[in-house]
């Protein structure tokens, strides 16, 4: 007699969830078996990927405004939690998503660590909620962040630390979705995503970096060092727009030089990481390109860069510049293409990138913000000069 095959642990007979949770998971896992079914095959002209990939374009335009409107929108839930984290502090928080959503979580730790003065650990979702959650308990606080705020892990994620006694924090694009009803608080991120993810993320990661600089003024945190966080997280939108407008130029023009390429590079240490995975999961969604996200030491311990491969090194001023500009000069020596993205009063890289992409200086574990736009940009690019190229080729 062969075994039932189990969807998931969390409705096995010693699963944690009660009835109503059960039942939640179930629907999500019969919907998302229904989505994969559906699923259309890809081509190099695909027509719905191609209108997925010109509404991310208009999206990337539009990350000033939703940036702000959703800080503004969440400006006294913000203040509210603050105080409330603040009288009863976690002595963990994870935090949990997929795909983007777990990006995100990895931009905005080192901001939370120090805002909420405690270990704050991304984790993609399945294995929150299926593997890693023995810690748990009711001194910890889950965050979780889905766009649709009904991804099926995400919501395990959510109901397991629930069930484990944890305060549960939801952030999401979709009002009365199931993430954001059954978690003990939620936030609004104000953003769409009808393209490719680009200013959900964007808005999310203002969300989270602005919870943790209240958090910290809640704590008593030095007042200079507040104030100066806030006046660099006002100033976002702004730098979007300019590296929108600075960098479009030169950023099609690499993508030109590269779209022929079958595999995109991107690599970053500490927050940057976070956009190293980004810019590879905007070539992965609007492509049918290969792409890789690359930690800063791991790209040393590997040949991780092979003759002509082209590798996005995501370097703003800070504490992984010196192990980035090796990582430029390991590349040139393997015959790679080196684009760096480092500050424009940073010269480290000019005598090792084929290009340097220049923006303005920040804080370092704010930069994802901005430092991610121009990998937004290309892989829009690289995209769009495939469909052109298909389409010669087709005689259209």
């Amino acid at each position: 007699m062969t075994s039932p095959v189990l969807e998931t642990p969390l409705l096995a007979p010693d699963s944690p969830l009660d009835e109503h949770s059960r039942a939640i998971v179930r629907a999500l896992f019969d919907k998302e078996a229904a989505r994969i079914k559906a699923l259309p095959a890809d081509d190099a002209l695909n027509p719905v990927r191609r209108r997925r990939v010109e509404i991310t374009r208009t999206e990337i335009a539009g990350q000033p405004e939703t940036f702000r409107q959703t800080l503004d929108g969440a400006h006294d839930d913000i203040a509210r939690f603050a105080r409330d984290f603040a009288a009863r502090p976690p002595r963990r928080v994870y935090l949990t998503g997929c795909g983007d959503s777990y990006a995100v979580m990895v931009a905005a730790r080192v901001l939370l660590e120090e805002g909420f003065g405690v270990p704050c650990e991304p984790m993609q979702a399945l294995d929150l909620a299926y593997y890693f959650h023995a810690p748990i308990d009711g001194d910890t606080l889950v965050v979780t962040l889905s766009s649709t705020g009904t991804t099926t892990r995400t919501v395990e994620a959510m109901l397991r630390a629930r069930a484990l006694g944890a305060r549960t924090l939801a952030l999401s694009n979709t009002p009365g979705s199931t993430l954001m009803v059954e978690s003990d608080e939620a936030m609004l991120i104000h953003a769409e995503r009808k393209g490719w993810p680009t200013q959900a993320s964007t808005a999310a990661i203002g969300l989270l970096s602005a919870l943790a600089i209240a958090v910290l003024a809640a704590r008593g945190g030095n007042a200079a060092r507040v104030d100066e966080l806030t006046a660099a997280l006002d100033a976002v939108p702004d730098q979007i727009a300019a590296v929108i407008a600075d960098t479009e130029a030169e950023v099609a023009r690499l993508a030109e030089a590269e779209a022929a390429k079958p595999i995109h590079l991107f690599c970053g240490g500490g927050p940057s990481f976070a956009g190293a995975f980004f810019g590879a999961a905007k070539i992965k969604e609007c492509t049918r390109d290969h792409a890789l996200a690359i930690p800063l030491e791991e790209y040393h311990h590997y040949q991780s860069q092979k003759r002509g491969d082209p590798l996005w090194l995501v370097a703003p001023n800070g504490l992984s510049v010196p192990r980035a500009r090796d990582t430029a000069e390991q590349g040139r020596l393997a015959g790679g293409v080196i684009y760096a993205i480092t500050a424009d009063d940073n010269p480290a890289f000019d005598a090792l990138a084929d290009t340097v992409i220049r923006l303005p200086p920040m804080i370092e574990r704010l930069s994802p913000l901005v430092y991610t736009v121009p990998l937004q940009l290309y892989a829009y690019h690289v995209a769009m000069i495939q469909f052109r190229r298909a389409e010669e080729a087709a005689g259209r």
